[in-house]
């Protein structure tokens, strides 16, 4: 048994908004009944805590997920690499002796995926993110071959990144299920005609403009996301 509704969400760079999007997701469906999981395959950049006498590493972007989903995981199998240096992932894998293998991260989210209904996964910076010498995080969606969903930062320079961001999925043969726009800059200026341009020329639904929130909490977050638009959304019909 494997989960009926899964999705891989990207971004146009780092520092978008991917992880409250993410959970945001995670908690719209959560709000349908079923059981969620969320899993952040890499994840770059620690704190260091002490509990029962040994020491602890926690990502706070991993940290909200699992606090988001309904289905808890172990951390080998929410984070299968998590790196002490918040740093481009192949540097921080380098600088700590780790190779990653994006054929064990598949076979993670295949144990995750038996235990849910849905799945939630989120990348790591943006979507050609170098992994190792020879593959990127683009090859890691296609992997997974999960639908994509990208998650465009609203600031100058947006539009190009996320057309060439759509490129390169169309490229390697993924389906962009959706995007969604989040306020990363409040001041910028014709906001509202850059998401415009988007939709015109976008091959997926905008699930929804997500403003500069006074506290970025998922549930706020998914107020502002209408994920029924979502091929393959629970209680859609296909």
């Amino acid at each position: 048994m494997s989960a009926e509704h899964a999705w891989f969400v990207t971004g146009t760079d780092t520092e978008i908004g991917k992880t409250l999007i993410s959970t945001a997701l995670v908690t719209a469906l959560v709000r349908q009944g079923l059981r969620v999981a969320a899993m952040k395959p890499i994840a770059a950049g620690v704190t260091v805590t002490s509990e029962a006498g040994r020491e602890v590493w926690h990502n706070e972007d991993a940290d909200l997920l699992a606090a988001a989903a309904n289905v808890k995981l172990p951390p080998e199998l929410a984070v299968p690499y998590l790196l002490k240096e918040a740093a481009a992932p192949h540097v921080s894998a380098k600088l700590m002796g780790v190779e990653m293998n994006i054929a064990h991260i598949a076979g993670c989210y295949a144990q995750v995926a038996a235990q849910a209904d849905a799945v939630v996964v989120e990348g790591v910076g943006g979507f050609c993110v170098p992994l190792s010498d020879t593959e990127d995080t683009a090859d890691l969606a296609r992997e997974l071959d999960l639908p994509v969903i990208m998650v465009v930062g609203l600031r100058l320079g947006c539009i190009s990144h996320a057309l060439l961001t759509a490129e390169a999925m169309a490229a390697r043969g993924l389906t962009l299920a959706g995007w969604i726009a989040n306020t990363v800059d409040p001041g910028m200026a014709f906001a509202r005609d850059n998401v415009e341009a988007l939709q015109a020329r976008l091959p997926a639904p905008l699930l929804g403009c997500v403003p500069r929130l006074a506290a970025p909490m998922a549930a706020a977050a998914a107020d502002h996301l209408d994920c029924t638009l979502l091929p393959g959304w629970p209680g859609k019909a296909h």
